[in-house]
């Protein structure tokens, strides 16, 4: 029944009455606003018509008509650049550890943007018998943007100009952040993993005897079974709740606090949320025995 079902809701049949009833609130005047429009779609889920991922995108497409570009940017103080003097073997400690693929690269500081690099163009240079690493035969030009650019509009120029990055001033001209196409179609499609990403990222793993790294969306319930703990999810729900209500505020990479004897430290964030945190528990905590 449930086959037959799934079946009836991808046939050209249902496609047709979803775009019908669209047509029909149009001949009669409505959508009148954008709220009639998320109203559309969501009925449109409710009648079986489309699936709750095309819900979720179809609203993401039309937040990011809302959104300026400083809204979703990767800030200042949380960006990873690169020096235009900088040896390629610390170049590659930078890539290694933070695994991006494009760095903005800097001379005097964060203000003063030289250009992109691709961490791909480095691949020459580390074969024997490779010429000498210059920076200034892989630095590729930077696209400067506001912040008060329309989101949806710089996604049109991403892929217009087949760039990836761009870095936001504010109406000083100072750098005051990043944005990438990736944090673009997050917003639509949510969190985007690439092949590099490992399926125990959405565990807890150990990486010391007392030092564990917990994915932040873990829930609180989960992590207090794990560890005999009793940390309270009467007002959060999970670990990055935990950590960004005790911060009362969202902290940046690196940035650590002390919650009931545990060590809390930001591994990994962006603009909007805490993404992975490393905890470290007291020296005469019992040790977890974590799933395989």
């Amino acid at each position: 029944m449930s086959d037959d079902h799934s079946q009836n809701n991808d046939s050209p049949s249902s496609k047709k009455g979803f775009f019908t009833l669209i047509l029909n609130q149009l001949f009669h005047g409505e959508p009148k606003n954008r709220e009639d429009l998320l109203e559309l779609i969501r009925d449109s889920e409710q009648n079986d018509l489309i699936d709750p991922d095309t819900r979720d995108m179809l609203e993401g497409v039309m937040d990011i008509a809302e959104q300026r570009v400083r809204d979703i940017m990767i800030p200042r103080s949380q960006m990873i650049t690169l020096k235009r003097n900088q040896p390629l073997e610390e170049c590659l400690d930078v890539i290694v550890e933070s695994a991006h693929s494009r760095y903005p690269v800097i001379s005097e500081d964060k203000d003063h943007v030289e250009g992109i690099l691709m961490a791909k163009d480095l691949l020459p240079f580390m074969s024997s018998g490779s010429s000498p690493f210059s920076m200034e035969k892989v630095l590729r030009q930077a696209v400067v943007v506001p912040e008060s650019k329309r989101v949806d509009r710089m996604l049109k120029e991403f892929r217009s100009q087949r760039y990836h990055m761009a870095i936001v001033i504010d109406e000083f001209g100072g750098v005051s952040g990043l944005v990438t196409i990736e944090d673009i179609l997050e917003l639509i499609v949510g969190e985007i993993e690439d092949e590099y990403d490992d399926e125990e990222d959405r565990d807890i793993r150990q990486l010391s005897r007392h030092t564990y790294t917990i994915r932040a969306l873990t829930p609180i319930e989960d992590f207090n079974e794990v560890f005999e703990t009793s940390f309270s999810d009467e007002e959060v729900d999970t670990i990055g709740g935990l950590v960004m209500q005790a911060f009362g505020h969202l902290p940046a990479r690196g940035e650590s606090i002390e919650i009931e004897g545990y060590q809390f430290k930001v591994a990994m964030a962006d603009s909007r949320r805490i993404i992975q945190v490393h905890v470290r528990i007291p020296e005469n905590s019992p040790q977890p025995i974590l799933e395989e």
